[in-house]
């Protein structure tokens, strides 16, 4: 057996059987399974009703208002005109109520345009103030049709709701929306090779650290090359982090067949529907679902797997040798933090550029450059291919990503090589360069 296999073992053997691997194997899920109840019954919890004072000295939307309360919104809305200003004003003070709209007479009906105005003791959120410029506005635009002698009742028979269907050049039929599972697709993809790349990395700086700073690498390092004992390093962490994950997959299916089986939870979207309400919306929604089925399948499926496994494999290398060399230039995690920022923000990049570039534009210039460019490719170039990707760009991305893994490898090598013997000296760039002259 080779001595990287040796290291590959020891590092993968360490992993597994460290005490705070096996409980956060079996414990992480429970914890998810848990916060996913507690999020979900803070969802169904009703907010608090707030109380809003409604002073409309006209008259004219006092009842377009109070109409709301009938819908059993997070506001109700009470018609105190009769009372004095000065003492509503008062009551907001002392927080009797939300606060208090003050509508004053006008002689014009775009008076009320500029001379409304809501007093509350803390800022509105934005929905309720659009909602209440919505109400006055419409009633505003009600009377001034009626003033100009218009039928609204016409107007708004008039008033047309287009939905434009969607066909590709073949003559198939198209989805509204099948942009967004795509990048939905490829966006999980990405995100999950982010938070591989992130915590196992981590773990090989750590094991790293500790090495170093109890004095077991002097002895190991007598032993083997510090680039075998690198690449063991990254390549049996990577496995204790699959298996981690492989347990978690496991755990949570079960978990959610079991809540299925046992206590008649129904874990689909279709829980707490009637039947009768599932027999139509099945029977309406049926050709729907059939083209959006097709749609999926259509999808470049063996490209969008396989591409995750390239780009996975090749992502975690490229920055776990970033790690290693952190690892191997410091004596603790503080100093790491550092050299951390600029191995974190390429990938907080293209989880950017690639929502907010990809899914307008996934075939255009900047999307196009930065799953090219191999510190973000695993990331934006993953979200690209549900949408189709020349095979040409796949592999000259795919050629960059390993060419530039190998760069790195080679480069961290030299300072994993001087950085694994130096202690009791905080690093700086300068002297990480003059490393990798050495």
């Amino acid at each position: 057996m080779s001595i990287i296999s040796l290291i590959i073992k020891r590092e993968f053997i360490a992993k597994v059987r460290n005490k705070s691997f096996i409980v956060m194997t079996f414990l992480s899920p429970l914890l998810f399974v848990g916060i996913a109840a507690f999020v979900g019954y803070l969802s169904s919890m009703k907010a608090d009703t707030k109380r809003i004072a409604i002073h409309d000295e006209s008259g004219l939307f006092v009842k377009d208002f109070t109409a709301q309360n009938s819908k059993k919104g997070e506001y109700k809305y009470l018609d105190l005109s009769v009372v004095d200003s000065k003492l509503l004003k008062d009551s907001i003070t002392n927080e009797s109520f939300e606060g208090l709209l003050i509508i004053p007479k006008a002689t014009n009906i775009t008076d009320f345009e500029s001379k409304i105005q809501f007093i509350s003791n803390s800022s509105p959120s934005i929905s309720f103030i659009e909602n209440v410029q919505d109400v006055i506005g419409n009633k505003i635009t009600k009377i001034n049709l009626e003033n100009a002698h218009l039928d609204t009742l016409a107007i708004k028979k008039a008033q047309s709701v287009v939905n434009i269907s969607l066909a590709k050049a073949s003559g198939e039929q198209s989805l509204k929306g099948l942009n967004e599972i795509k990048i939905a697709i490829g966006g999980g993809f990405g995100y999950l090779i982010m938070m591989f790349i992130i915590i196992y990395g981590n773990m090989v700086m750590r094991s790293v650290i500790e090495e170093k700073t109890n004095r077991i690498i002097e002895i190991i390092i007598s032993s083997v090359k510090p680039f075998q004992l690198m690449i063991g390093k990254i390549i049996g962490t990577s496995l204790a982090g699959i298996l981690q994950f492989v347990i978690w997959a496991i755990i949570g299916l079960s978990l959610m067949f079991a809540a299925s089986l046992f206590f008649g939870v129904n874990v689909g979207p279709t829980a707490k529907v009637p039947p009768e309400l599932m027999q139509q919306a099945q029977h309406e929604f049926a050709g729907t679902a059939q083209v959006y089925i097709k749609e999926l399948w259509n999808l470049p499926i063996a490209n969008i797997l396989l591409g995750f496994v390239v780009y996975f494999i090749g992502g975690y290398f490229l920055y776990s040798s970033f790690y290693a060399a952190i690892g191997a230039a410091v004596d603790n995690q503080t100093d790491s933090q550092q050299f951390l920022l600029p191995i974190i923000m390429p990938l907080m990049l293209s989880v950017y550029v690639g929502f907010f570039s990809v899914i307008h534009d996934p075939h255009g210039t900047i999307a196009v450059v930065f799953s090219m460019i191999p510190l973000t490719s695993p990331i934006v170039m993953l979200m690209r291919i549900p949408f189709g990707v020349p095979l040409w760009q796949i592999a000259i991305s795919v050629t960059l990503l390993f060419a530039t893994f190998f760069g790195v490898v080679w480069f961290a090598a030299k300072i994993y090589r001087v950085g694994i013997l130096m202690y009791g000296k905080k690093p700086t760039w300068k002297e990480l360069y003059k490393w990798l002259n050495y």
